[in-house]
């Protein structure tokens, strides 16, 4: 998501499907890309994004090989070899300073201290969702959340919604009753993976930081709290790492570089690229999840999911080609 208060949410809002926080580039301290890039940064900017959102796409393919670890083990792999990656990165790029920085500022941290739990939620639920064979919801919820950004800047941040869009996030509402109409019952993974991604990326426009400086603090921030329940898991007996396999070991340290990888990938195409591209690109992973469920891992498609799948589809076509025109033109 766009950083500033001014800024309206009118372009495509890109989306992270494994919970991976999205740099808010006007607040980077290294310089911003123009905003019509040419030639090779263009071709570049591509490359990167469509690299990130790909491998957010397949990572469902990493989780299901650790799918035997608890999700919150998982959880606090993440957070324990990320923060030693982030370090070492802005530490090689000169950047420590503006870590620091982000650190004396009280009421930054406190909105970070926020943000940390809805990535923490969102991150879990994810694990938890591939773990348990719901890919398919996993996705639809990835769908949605452009679509509750709009929502989200009309509540809380006085934006008015055009024409289009209040189509759009109809017609994404009635996919979702006609689901839980259906079956009986909320799609609560999907609810909980768009809510808290887009609560976090709504709080996230007010942090004055890109996305490696704001995830390193993030990470720093649940890194006691996961090591705590390290410490717990390993004096019960029923901590997976050093215990299973060294294939999943190995998996589990990998856990950092799954996490912050993608992340730096995209911190360099949203330099490079419109948001508006981006925005595009972004529905590679959810679709890449959706592919991977049923054709791989054999989840159930129903007529019924054909049909929500269908509304909330057409609710982003709409939503994009609005965005496309508004984009060319301003």
């Amino acid at each position: 998501m766009r950083a500033g208060d001014s800024e309206s949410i009118e372009p495509i809002d890109p989306i992270v499907p494994s919970g991976a926080p999205v740099p808010v580039p006007e607040a980077c301290d290294a310089p911003v890309a123009p905003p019509l890039p040419a030639g090779s940064e263009a071709r570049a900017g591509v490359l990167y994004g469509a690299a990130a959102y790909l491998f957010w796409g397949v990572s469902v393919v990493y989780f299901k090989a650790i799918s035997s670890v608890p999700p919150l083990e998982i959880l606090a792999h993440r957070i324990l070899w990320s923060v030693p990656l982030l370090l070492a990165w802005l530490a090689a790029r000169g950047r420590l300073g503006d870590l620091r920085a982000v650190l004396r500022a009280r009421r930054t941290v406190g909105i970070l201290l926020v943000t940390t739990t809805l990535i923490a939620v969102n991150w879990l639920v994810f694990i938890y969702a591939v773990a348990t064979g719901h890919v398919v919801q996993a996705s639809l919820g990835y769908y949605i959340n452009p679509l509750l950004n709009v929502v989200l800047g009309m509540l809380f941040l006085g934006e008015r919604l055009r024409r289009m869009q209040w189509v759009s996030v109809f017609l994404a509402a009635a996919g979702v009753a006609y689901l839980a109409a259906s079956f009986g019952s909320l799609p609560f993974i999907s609810l909980i993976l768009a809510g808290s991604f887009g609560l976090y990326g709504l709080l996230r426009k007010t942090v004055p930081a890109d996305g490696p400086v704001a995830l390193t603090v993030e990470t720093g921030l649940l890194l006691p709290v996961m090591l705590v329940v390290l410490a717990v898991q390993a004096g019960r007996g029923t901590m997976a790492f050093l215990h299973v396999s060294r294939t999943i070991d190995l998996l589990l340290v990998l856990a950092g570089v799954i996490t912050t990888m993608p992340l730096l990938w995209f911190t360099n195409a949203v330099r490079r690229l419109r948001l508006a591209t981006i925005g595009f690109l972004q529905y590679l992973s959810p679709s890449l999840q959706l592919l991977l469920a049923v054709v791989v891992y054999r989840e159930p498609f129903t007529r019924t999911h054909l049909v929500t799948f269908g509304f909330i589809w057409a609710a982003l076509a709409l939503y994009s080609f609005d965005a496309l025109r508004r984009s060319r033109q301003g």
